[in-house]
């Protein structure tokens, strides 16, 4: 393996299974390491544990590596002082030929090395990329509303990248340099005594400085994490809603924006370039010294019969071994703190836990008829700030029930309660009897469907979209779907039909058109709960109506909550339920409402004469 050294890693997540960074342990240490750091490194290793074997191959061949880089001063000191200065010329051709034979046998046992650490981590670096998305995919809905997708993004590249030398050839550096430096001191001291404790003269200016560049180096790598990840965050959140950036004109700010973030980075940059061009010339500098104190004193012991040339040769030649470690070493350090500062952001995903996740006694949720009871429900985002305020409601199997409301009134809160994406902070959801919060997720989720506002399509076949909630569809199941919501003729304008590519977003294909792929995808998924937020807002008039029949379709026979502004897809709906700032104000049928001339009528009225003005004066 490599010489580089990364976050904690460790235990199961609640929620889900896997390895992942787990939290400190305060009684984990390594020499030479700060705790957290020590931390960090043991915590990679259940990632390292599925490839122990390989790893101690490898570690075979660098114990190898390091005894073939050693031989060869001392090679140079034989051919010099047994061959060429006595005159032996059969003493000269067997160290030439000791050369060249260890010389390739050196490029060999290299080659495989460097193949098997690289083999290694990056296998390492795959399965930690796949832990940290199967992490990020457990979290709950909030933590994704919370934090921006670019920071999350940055997580599972730019930051796993930057482990990349570390775990494929930098922990084997740091065994080679290690066992090679420690061999080089023995020898040295075999050599000449005195000459060995002269090379260390330099060691306390140069123990001085790598401490001040560890400290002031590893907070400049924390901040260029941090500002990379900035970087990433504006550049997708302008790339995704770049329509609206367009539209209203805004491309120049939102240059100015992304030229700022990459100001910062850049700054954040040149820092750790500074730390390193001052600290690394520095190390070179002492090398140089100390080579020069060994010539003086060296070259005065040879003159004076002491040593023999060939002796002081290969001190020499040693003395450049105990030098490079050290400079690779310092080296490896500026990448180690690239990647402890990123395995640290690591880290803190790992350690966000999901604040959703099944009991210990859940059961498996059996198929639902799909009733549904709210028992004083409260809930709020924030603490001390609800937005659900004690609601209890009861919706019977099978029934369509229609939430109304202003914007803000919870509507969107309480279906999101029902699917479970939060928990109430007092009261209880119940499906057929079932607390919703002591059954398992995955059962809960995999009998429910949900129809958001925007139908949003994701990168890859039409096929591999409308399957995406029942993987094993056949096609007949498909085209049957698509043509129960009136979405056939969608099918055959596509090129390719069910294997034509859709981009991302589902762009290449109209609003309506998205959303009646959303419906499919959701009749094809046959859930026994159903969620429709808003689904009819972002299409217009004449697409409405497909949709309204694809309702129609998808509606029979299953529970559904219907989330609208457009009152004209509820008016069927068995329930209507009228949210008024997180409480209900009122609930009955379309005409018993507007028989009440409450708040139903009020909102209806409004909502009749918004779609006269568009109707009259169309744009």
């Amino acid at each position: 393996m490599s010489s580089r050294a990364g976050p904690a890693i460790g235990g199961r997540m609640r929620g889900g299974g896997g390895r992942h960074l787990s939290g400190p342990h305060p009684e984990d240490d390594m020499e030479g390491l700060s705790a957290p750091e020590a931390r960090r490194l043991r915590e990679l290793l259940p990632f390292a544990r599925p490839y122990r074997w390989h790893i101690l191959g490898a570690l075979f061949l660098t114990i190898l590596v390091a005894a073939t880089g050693l031989s060869t001063p001392a090679l140079a000191q034989i051919a010099i002082d047994n061959g060429i200065t006595v005159g032996n010329e059969r003493v000269l051709f067997l160290s030439v030929i000791a050369f060249v034979v260890i010389g390739l046998l050196g490029w060999a046992i290299g080659y495989g090395q460097n193949y098997l650490s690289s083999w290694i981590g990056e296998r390492m670096l795959l399965d930690l990329r796949v832990a940290l998305f199967r992490h990020f995919m457990h979290l709950d809905l909030g933590y994704h509303e919370r934090v921006p997708t670019g920071r999350s993004v940055s997580r599972l590249t730019s930051d796993i990248e930057a482990l990349n030398d570390l775990v494929t050839d930098g922990f084997t550096s740091v065994i080679v340099n290690g066992l090679t430096f420690i061999g080089v001191v023995c020898i040295l001291f075999a050599y000449n005594w005195q000459l060995a404790l002269l090379s260390f003269a330099v060691f306390p200016f140069l123990i001085t400085g790598t401490a001040v560049f560890r400290v002031l180096s590893s907070r400049a790598y924390r901040r260029t994490r941090e500002t990379v990840a900035e970087v990433l965050s504006v550049l997708q959140e302008n790339l995704a809603g770049v329509r609206v950036v367009q539209g209203f004109g805004r491309q120049e700010p939102a240059r100015e924006a992304f030229r700022r973030a990459n100001a910062d980075y850049r700054e954040a940059n040149m820092r750790t370039i500074r730390l390193s061009a001052f600290y690394f010339p520095g190390i070179e500098l002492l090398s140089g010294i100390g080579l020069a104190i060994i010539l003086w004193f060296g070259a005065n012991q040879v003159l004076s019969g002491q040593i023999q040339i060939g002796v002081m040769v290969a001190f020499i030649g040693y003395l450049a071994s105990f030098f490079d470690p050290i400079q690779q070493l310092s080296q490896l350090y500026d990448d180690f703190q690239s990647a402890m500062a990123a395995l640290e952001k690591i880290q803190s995903v790992f350690a966000t836990l999901p604040k959703l996740h099944d009991a210990d006694d859940a059961i498996t949720l059996p198929p639902l008829s799909g009733a549904i009871v709210l028992d004083h429900v409260t809930f709020g985002y924030r603490p001390g700030t609800a937005v659900i305020h004690d609601i209890s409601l009861t919706i019977n199997a099978g029934e369509t029930v229609a939430l109304v409301g202003a914007t803000g009134a919870g509507k969107s809160t309480l279906a999101k309660l029902i699917a479970r994406f939060y928990d109430p902070q007092d009261g209880l959801i119940s499906i057929d009897g079932h607390d919703v919060r002591h059954v398992t997720l995955d059962s809960l989720r995999a009998q429910l469907g949900i129809v958001p506002q925007e139908g949003h399509l994701f990168a890859g076949t039409l096929r591999d979209n409308l399957t995406f909630g029942r993987p094993d569809a056949r096609d007949a199941d498909i085209v049957n779907a698509l043509s129960a919501i009136g979405a056939r003729e969608v099918l055959d304008t596509l090129p390719n039909g069910l294997d034509s590519e859709i981009n991302e977003r589902g762009g290449g294909l109209s609003a309506g058109q998205r959303q009646l792929m959303a419906f499919a995808r959701a009749l094809i998924a046959n859930p026994r709960l159903l969620i429709l937020d808003e689904a009819t807002s972002s299409v217009d008039i004449q697409s409405e109506r497909h949709i309204e029949h694809a309702m129609d379709i998808l509606l029979h026979g299953r529970t559904s909550i219907l989330i609208a502004h457009r009152l004209s897809t509820i008016k069927n709906a068995d329930r209507i339920v009228v949210l008024d700032h997180g409480r209900i104000v009122e609930q009955g049928s379309h005409d018993q409402l507007i028989g009440l001339q409450g708040r139903y009528a009020q909102l209806y009225d409004d909502w009749e004469r918004a779609t006269a003005t568009d109707v009259a004066d169309p744009v």
